[in-house]
């Protein structure tokens, strides 16, 4: 059974202010179908975890570092972040490759490090506009999964979680047309297990969520934007919770 899962990525937003609100949306109901994290920037993970280590929202980080220790000024490890009970940590997105020249090879190796931390990566992958327009979207988005889970034994990529996040609808407002993104989950699944999480992000929004989480491969979102706004990420997980989990 893979049930639903919504992760919460704040990016280089929020405050601590912010924190509080989330803190005291998401505790006012539980929630049993749904899987919920939150992934706010590394200043504000100890306060996280000491308002959620008792709840059941998870928590996570950005990104990680591809090494476990050393000289790496600004970076932060997996195992660093395993002593914060983090639960998850986004690597690969698109805003990393793109703003700081992050290869598959790098990527390949910061999921090996968390997966050996006890963390579960969640790894994005996704086209951007010009390469949707030459028709490339499925061989870039095989090759940049196929660059990690290849290297994987079955029991990591059992804890694996892939988030398909088209480029060109990353914080644009235009997701791409739900039916077009579960083509694109089954073209992930099949390059890795039936079980796999494989989550949608895009401008994912109180508006679209239903109509993604009703198709058969999407199991869940990463969300931007709206995930900023305590009341619309409630609202998200309510419609997603009211569907409830997807048997596979």
């Amino acid at each position: 059974m893979r049930k639903t899962l919504l992760v919460a990525n704040w990016k280089m937003n929020g405050s601590l202010d912010l924190l509080s609100q989330m803190h005291e949306a998401l505790l006012a109901k539980s929630y049993s179908g749904v899987g919920i994290a939150i992934c706010p920037p590394f200043i504000f993970l100890p306060q996280t975890q000491n308002l959620f280590k008792d709840s059941q929202i998870a928590y996570g980080a950005q990104d990680v570092s591809d090494q476990d220790n050393g000289a790496y000024t600004g970076q932060i490890s997996a195992k660093m972040l395993s002593q914060l009970a983090c639960d998850y940590v986004i690597i690969g997105h698109s805003e990393r490759r793109q703003y700081c020249g992050e290869t598959d090879k790098i990527i390949a190796a910061k999921c090996q490090r968390a997966l050996d931390a006890g963390l579960v990566p969640i790894l994005c992958v996704g086209e951007n506009a010009t390469q949707k327009q030459n028709g490339e979207t499925e061989a870039i988005v095989l090759s940049q999964v196929r660059s990690v889970v290849d290297s994987l034994t079955t029991e990591q990529l059992e804890k694996l979680v892939i988030a398909y996040e088209p480029i060109w609808a990353i914080g644009t407002g235009l997701a791409a047309n739900p039916l077009d993104a579960n083509k694109v989950h089954e073209l992930i699944r099949k390059a890795s297990l039936q079980t796999t999480r494989i989550l949608y992000g895009g401008s994912a929004n109180a508006e679209n969520i239903r109509e993604f989480l009703m198709q058969p491969n999407i199991d869940g979102a990463l969300i931007g934007g709206a995930a900023l706004k305590p009341e619309v990420f409630v609202q998200m997980i309510n419609i997603s919770e009211a569907l409830c989990t997807k048997v596979y």
